[in-house]
C-alpha cells in the first residue's frame, strides 16, 4: 500500500488540469447529486443543459465525471467582495494558468441541552479547522483537511461512542476504553462526559486517460443512492486507500477499492511506547452494466482480510489483490470474510429515483441485507424539495464473520449501516430549500430483534436488548450561506424514544457549520 502511495505522488510530479476532485458525500451533496435535473445552465456565455447524475453510484465521485459544484453554484450578483466570498467562493482561490488553489476555514460551534437530562451539563460542539484543495496541470488535483474538537453529547450516543472504544491488553483479557465517534475517529476524555479529537482526511486524484481516475487518499466512501448504504458507507473512520475508477465503455464501468482498516485492539507484545493497533484488508470489486442512461445494475463484492493476530502482522493474502469478484466467497475460513451484493438505481419519469441493494454475507442465507428506496424531487410543484421514503432491513447474523475480528467493519465502527444487524429500518426524509432558508426534517423509526449493541466489535460482547423499537425524529431549519463549503446556520430539535430501555431524549441545538462530512447520530 506504502509504495502505491509513493508511485502515484512520483509519477504526478511529471505529468502536465480541469477539475479532478471528489464530491463530497455528506447528505446534502448526495441530495444534490441525485437530484433529477430537466432545466438549463448559463454559464461563460454558454447553454449547458443539466443532466442527472446516472453514474454507478460508488461516491465520492470525481468532479471531471460529475461537476455537482457548476450544477449548484450560487448565480446571484454580489457587489461587494466580502459578500462575494461569503455567498459564492473560497476563503482563498488563488488561479493561474497551470493551477487552482482553495483555502478555505472549517467549523462547527454549536450549543444544546437535553431536556431529558436531570444533568445541568449543556451539549456542544467545537469544531476548528481548514481545507485545502487544488488542481494542477491538465490531470491532477489533491485535497486535504485538518479537525481539531472538542464535544459533548446526549446520552444515547455517549453510550454508542463508549461501547466502541479501544481494547487495551490486560492479565486476564481486555478493559476498553475511550471511545470511537462516527465519522471521525477514537477520542480522549475532556472535561465532564465530554471528548477531545483529532483527525486529518485527504485524497490525491489522478487522470492518465479519459476513461481512468486513479484515487489514493483515507476519504470516506460511499456506495448506493439511499440515505444508507447496506454494501458500504461512510459510517466509519478513514483508512488509508487506494481505488480505480475504469470507464470501460457507455455500458460498462469498474471500481476496484483496497483499504487498510482496523480493530482497535492494542497488540499484546509491542516495543514502542503503546501496542499498536491490528490491521485487516478491505477489498472491493465493483462492476456496473448501464442498461440506459436511466437505468443500472451493479455486482457488490466487499471482503475483510485477515493481516495478522493479536501477536504479530502478517502478509495478507495474495487474493487481496484480485479484481475478479466472489474468489473470496468460496473460502470460507479464518483467512476472509466476504460479502456479495447489487445495486440498482432507475430514474422513473424524470421526478423519481428509484433504488435498491441487496446483500449476503458468506453466501449463507442467513445472513441477509436489503434495501429499497425512492427520492422525489419538485414533487406537487414545490421546488427545490425532496421526499425520500427508505426500508432497511438486516438479519441478526449479518456482518459477523465466525472469526469476529474479521466482522465487516473499521475502527470498532459498522462498514456498512450504523446500527449493524438485528434490524428493520423506515427511514423518512424531506428538505426544502427557498432562496437560502432551508428545512430538513427526517424519522427514523426501528424494530429490533435480537438485537446485540456491540455484536460487530472484533472482541464479543453480550448486550442483548429486549425486542421493541427505536424512534428517532429531527427537524432542522436554516439558512445556507455558501453551498461550496455547506456553510450553514441552524436550529435543530431532536425526539428519541427507546421502547428497549425506556429512554427518551429531548434535545434542543442551535449552531454555525461548515457540514463536509457526515457524523451519524441516528443509530
Amino acid at each position: 500500500m506504502r509504495t502505491i502511495f509513493l508511485i502515484l505522488i512520483l509519477v504526478n510530479f511529471y505529468i502536465l488540469i480541469s477539475q479532478q476532485n471528489l464530491i463530497s458525500t455528506h447528505s446534502f451533496y448526495r441530495d444534490q447529486l441525485f437530484w433529477i435535473r430537466n432545466d438549463t445552465l448559463i454559464a461563460n456565455n454558454q447553454t449547458i443543459y443539466k443532466t442527472s447524475y446516472y453514474k454507478n453510484s460508488f461516491l465520492p465521485s470525481t468532479e471531471n465525471r460529475y461537476n455537482l459544484h457548476e450544477y449548484i453554484k450560487d448565480s446571484s450578483i454580489q457587489y461587494y467582495d466580502f459578500s462575494e466570498v461569503l455567498f459564492k467562493k473560497h476563503l482563498i482561490e488563488v488561479k493561474s494558468k497551470d493551477c487552482f488553489l482553495t483555502i478555505s476555514p472549517l467549523l462547527d460551534l454549536s450549543l444544546g441541552r437535553d431536556l431529558k437530562d436531570t444533568s445541568s451539563l449543556n451539549l456542544f460542539q467545537n469544531t476548528r479547522g481548514v481545507l485545502i484543495e487544488g488542481d494542477l496541470f491538465k490531470n491532477f488535483s489533491f485535497s486535504t483537511s485538518l479537525f481539531e474538537n472538542q464535544s459533548r453529547f446526549s446520552s444515547f450516543e455517549q453510550q454508542f461512542i463508549n461501547e466502541r472504544g479501544e481494547f487495551r491488553p490486560i492479565s486476564n483479557g481486555y478493559a476498553q476504553e475511550n471511545g470511537v465517534i462516527s465519522g471521525a475517529t477514537r477520542t480522549k476524555p475532556f472535561k465532564t462526559n465530554g471528548y477531545d479529537y483529532a483527525y486529518a482526511i485527504g485524497n490525491i486524484v489522478y487522470s492518465p486517460h479519459k476513461k481512468i481516475d486513479l484515487i489514493a487518499g483515507n476519504n470516506q466512501q460511499f456506495i448506493g443512492t439511499g440515505y444508507r448504504s447496506m454494501l458500504l458507507s461512510d459510517n466509519s473512520s478513514y483508512s488509508p486507500y487506494f481505488r480505480v475508477d475504469y470507464y470501460i465503455s457507455k455500458r460498462f464501468s469498474f471500481n476496484y477499492l483496497r483499504s487498510r482498516n482496523m480493530n482497535l485492539i492494542r497488540k499484546k507484545v509491542y516495543t514502542t511506547v503503546e501496542g499498536f493497533y491490528q490491521p485487516k484488508g478491505l477489498g472491493v470489486n465493483y462492476l456496473t452494466y448501464h442498461f440506459s442512461p436511466k437505468l443500472n445494475l451493479s455486482l457488490f463484492d466487499g471482503t475483510i482480510w485477515s493481516m495478522g493476530d493479536s501477536l504479530q502482522t502478517k502478509a495478507v493474502n495474495p487474493l487481496f489483490y484480485n479484481p475478479i469478484p466472489f474468489v473470496s466467497a468460496v473460502l470460507k475460513d479464518s483467512t476472509c470474510y466476504a460479502i456479495q451484493g447489487l445495486n440498482l438505481n432507475w430514474i422513473i419519469a424524470n421526478k423519481i429515483r428509484a433504488y435498491s441493494q441487496v446483500a449476503i454475507g458468506n453466501l449463507d442465507p442467513k445472513q441477509l441485507a436489503f434495501q429499497l428506496g425512492f427520492r422525489g424531487y419538485d414533487l406537487f410543484k414545490l421546488k427545490n424539495s425532496m421526499i425520500q421514503l427508505e426500508f432497511n432491513s438486516a438479519s441478526a447474523n449479518m456482518y459477523q464473520s465466525n472469526f469476529s475480528r474479521l466482522n465487516y467493519s473499521n475502527y470498532n465502527l459498522p462498514l456498512a449501516h450504523s446500527k449493524g444487524n438485528a434490524f428493520k429500518e423506515l427511514v423518512f426524509r424531506f428538505n426544502w430549500e427557498y432562496k437560502r432558508c432551508y428545512i430538513d426534517l427526517k424519522s427514523i423509526n426501528y424494530y429490533l430483534e435480537n438485537f446485540n449493541r456491540t455484536a460487530l466489535l472484533p472482541i464479543p460482547k453480550t448486550t442483548i436488548s429486549p425486542d421493541g423499537f427505536v424512534f428517532h425524529n429531527q427537524v432542522e431549519i436554516g439558512y445556507r450561506f455558501n453551498k461550496k463549503i455547506n456553510l450553514t446556520i441552524f436550529a435543530n430539535v431532536i425526539y428519541r424514544y427507546d421502547n428497549t430501555s425506556k429512554n427518551q431524549n429531548f434535545i434542543l441545538s442551535t449552531g454555525i457549520r461548515t457540514a463536509l462530512i457526515n457524523h451519524y447520530n441516528d443509530y
